[in-house]
């Protein structure tokens, strides 16, 4: 049975209200500050905290960040530049709004010490954020001013949770749909009606929802961390619930707690049998040059698999059969990419179920330097054995060396290690 985590988003989320439902869930706060330490943040001067705190009744932890010099108070108000980019910084951080630059943001991540996994997942946040900017007012994403991208609370709020994330380790998330609330939001174009523009644009192909309650509930931080990390929306998954963690939101308000729920435990379901949905179409008027553009933005579009076949057409045309397996939540997503990418103007959507071999990693030590092998098991029994491609790749390089001698020394250490134990 697999872990399973469920983000219930009954009352929104926000990057504070991640950090304090994984910090409730059992994340050491010192392991968070060594993640973040890391970040050579330093001059900035700050520290975080965790304080238990009661939204309507909920014990919850509260996540603060507080910068030791200039610092804002967290009650005062954003400032007009702020605004004027329809930007909602987590209220509950003392900041003194300062910013970076997309371009050093992504050197303070990839010098920092979290993981390789974990520093491509934050890096691409924060791009996805700014192209989000980028799309609003209509310019580049060089040109993307970053005052909210950049700000210190963002940085801490995304690479927290992308390192807390991590740390829980589940095979799936699931997050139900979210609670947006109500009202208008301040901008320096006026008022804009909740979810703010950042937030909608986040928030596209997200099952949403307002319960009535006044003010904005989900911040372009909390939309940006749950549609990147759910990989599925919809009611409580059959699960054994181990832990459980709120993290709490600035506002108090009676009747309606304002937290996250994380839920975390083991599935009860056969995590091994899983129902995909499968897409196909069939294509014999469009440049072979634009299959391999296509094929790339159905995997960034969330496809678990992409496929092509050559067919035999009406009228004896050479054509291509393209078949794409994802999750039946991408549905949407995906055929929207295949009809603007390629000439295709139909599309057959079935789904159906199929059976995946647990899957594991490991790293083990060779000769020539460290590789991730990934191991696959049926039933407890190890069916395979695969070195990760790439670090053979890297290691065969820089020994100069044929890659299939790093495949064999990555082979040989793992059985030895397997043997041994």
């Amino acid at each position: 049975m697999g872990k399973i985590v469920y983000l219930d988003c009954f009352s929104g989320a926000s990057g504070d209200m991640f950090l304090g439902a994984l910090l409730d869930a059992g994340l050491p706060i010192d392991n968070l500050r060594t993640a973040l330490g890391s970040l050579a943040l330093d001059k900035d001067g700050w520290s975080i905290e965790a304080e238990r705190v009661d939204r309507a009744g909920i014990a919850a932890i509260k996540f603060r960040l507080h910068e030791t010099s200039n610092v804002t108070s967290a009650s005062e108000k954003p400032s007009n530049s702020d605004l004027a980019h329809g930007h909602h910084h987590d209220s509950s951080h003392d900041h003194s709004h300062s910013h970076h630059s997309l371009k050093e943001i992504h050197r303070l991540i990839h010098s920092s010490a979290i993981s390789e996994e974990a520093k491509g997942r934050a890096a691409s946040l924060f791009q996805r954020l700014a192209e989000v900017e980028a799309s609003i007012h209509q310019m580049p994403v060089e040109e993307v001013h970053l005052h909210e991208v950049g700000a210190l609370d963002s940085i801490i709020d995304i690479v927290g949770a992308v390192h807390g994330l991590e740390w829980l380790n589940a095979e799936t998330i699931v997050a139900s749909p979210l609670n947006v609330g109500s009202g208008t939001v301040s901008c320096a174009h006026g008022e804009f009606p909740v979810p703010a523009p950042a937030t909608a644009k986040l928030l596209e192909n997200a099952p949403i929802y307002s319960s009535g309650v006044q003010g904005e509930l989900v911040t372009p931080t909390g939309a940006l961390l749950v549609t990147e990390f759910a990989s599925s929306y919809g009611p409580l998954p059959d699960m054994c619930v181990k832990q459980i963690g709120y993290g709490a939101g600035e506002r108090d308000q009676k009747g309606s707690p304002n937290v996250l729920r994380l839920m975390i435990g083991d599935s009860t379901t056969d995590t091994s049998m899983q129902r995909v949905l499968v897409l196909e179409c069939e294509i014999d008027d469009m440049n072979p040059e634009l299959f391999g553009v296509l094929m790339d933005r159905l995997y960034e579009g969330g496809a678990l698999d992409v496929f092509y076949v050559p067919v035999q057409m009406k009228k004896n045309r050479p054509g291509t059969l393209v078949t794409v397996i994802a999750s039946p939540s991408r549905r949407e997503v995906l055929s929207d990419i295949i009809f603007r990418e390629s000439t295709s103007i139909g599309l057959r959507f079935s789904e159906m179920t199929r059976e995946c071999l647990e899957r594991s990693t490991t790293t083990v030590e060779t000769q020539v330097g460290p590789v991730r092998v990934k191991i696959a098991q049926r039933g407890g029994r190890v069916i395979n054995v695969a070195p990760e491609f790439e670090d053979c790749v890297r290691l065969a390089t820089n020994c100069d060396i044929p890659v299939k001698e790093v495949q064999a020394l990555a082979h040989k250490a793992y059985l030895e290690r397997a043997s041994a134990d």
